[in-house]
């Protein structure tokens, strides 16, 4: 007997294994050489090509580091390179959006209460969006700043406070959170192709060619480097917020989406900061910021929403035919949608036991946030919303 494997979700398991396996290998290199910098110390000892040096100890092993500017006399013969671990992160992560998202754009990527676009129009935009938005960032950079850091650095936190705002305007609110974090992706792994490798390539070739190094390469990659790191947790909290839905499903999503950025950002700020420099005075903006995460829930609460209790006693009947014409379409062990695959998320409505345990879990994604049905594709309507989350404020009974 053949053995149904889902091919498209096995494609996704795989794909996701490898971005994950990948991302943790391009966020731990990059955060390791990031602490490095700010915890070298000044050589010991009179060594002109040496800009610091530091002892550690790991693993029952005790190691000497040392960060050397590059000449002709310390060129090494090899070279080890931190780079494909970025394309490889990058690449299975555009494949896990174009298998989840961009396959299944009428089911993940459009949300009709947000805006009516075609899956052409969403998936199109997308794409157009990831571009556009890495051409301002770059060439913001390579312009203004060069020379005012300071100000390209607010400018940057515009742009993606407004590609927060547009995502969640155009796009389902999940969507919108995940296509924001596949926007600083690209950022992230452009700034190590495009940017971090081609200047230490070029002041390799000048130091084999015996021409003058120019060290000001060394600090402009730097500085992409260190971008990575501050979209780092914001892209991690990003790619979670899929699986919770309180952090995408209100009407003022786009407050918690650049909520969750800035928070991210500071907590890279105080993991990497020197000792005794930086520390201290970044914790109490961590703090600040995480206070605001959970306060923004009034940014997120829905509006109408249909929970009251009052009114006549639903009988089940009611709320048994809603869930078989809107819900066990998808939520069974042979669904009649098959996009989900079996019983997503391991839910099935097909027996009363079942309905009635998942009572809190029906009322929280249908009635509160009203996330389920996924872009709304079995056409539930405000009346029955309001008549499960009345069954389910009666002590969602099943029997009558």
């Amino acid at each position: 007997m053949l053995i149904d494997l889902h091919f498209g979700d096995w494609s996704a398991y795989l794909v996701r294994w490898i971005h994950l396996i990948t991302g943790i290998s391009w966020i731990g290199s990059s955060f390791y050489f990031m602490w490095l910098d700010a915890a070298l110390e000044k050589p010991v000892a009179n060594k002109p090509d040496v800009e610091g040096e530091l002892w550690m100890v790991h693993s029952g092993g005790f190691y000497e580091v040392e960060r050397k500017k590059i000449t002709a006399a310390n060129m090494p013969k090899t070279l080890h390179w931190f780079k494909y671990e970025a394309l490889f992160t990058w690449t299975s992560g555009i494949c896990l959006l174009g298998i989840v998202y961009y396959g299944n754009a009428s089911a993940y990527m459009i949300d009709p209460s947000v805006a009516n676009l075609t899956p052409a129009q969403a998936v199109g935009g997308s794409l157009a969006a990831l571009a556009i938005s890495w051409f301002l960032y770059d060439g913001l950079w390579q312009t203004v700043g060069k020379s005012k850091p300071g100000l390209a650095t607010g400018v940057s936190l515009a742009i993606a406070a407004a590609f927060a705002f547009l995502f969640c305007h155009f796009l389902s609110g999940r969507a919108a959170f995940i296509h924001m974090g596949a926007m600083f992706g690209t950022w992230m792994v452009a700034n190590v192709w495009v940017r971090i490798l081609p200047a230490q390539q070029k002041m390799i070739d000048a130091t084999r060619e015996d021409r003058p190094v120019d060290y000001a390469h060394s600090g402009h990659a730097k500085r992409r480097s260190v971008h990575n790191t501050y979209m780092t947790f914001p892209v991690l909290f990003m790619m979670l917020s899929n699986h919770y839905a309180m952090t995408y499903s209100g009407q003022k999503n786009y407050v918690m989406l650049i909520l969750l950025i800035l928070f991210g950002a500071s907590v890279r700020h105080v993991m990497v900061a020197k000792e005794g420099k930086g520390t201290w005075a970044a914790i109490p903006a961590a703090i600040s910021l995480l206070a605001l995460v959970a306060l923004s829930s009034q940014f997120t609460r829905p509006v109408g929403d249909a929970t009251a209790s009052v009114g006549p006693p639903v009988p089940f009947s009611d709320v048994h035919a809603i869930i078989q014409s809107r819900c066990v379409s998808c939520h069974s062990k042979d669904p009649v949608i098959k996009t989900f695959g079996p019983m997503p998320g391991g839910i099935s409505f097909e027996t009363n036991e079942r309905i009635h345990s998942l009572a809190a879990r029906i009322k929280f994604r249908a009635v509160i946030t009203k996330t389920m049905p996924m872009a709304n594709m079995t056409k539930i309507t405000e009346e029955e919303r309001t008549t499960l989350g009345r069954w389910i404020d009666q002590g969602a009974k099943v029997d009558e």
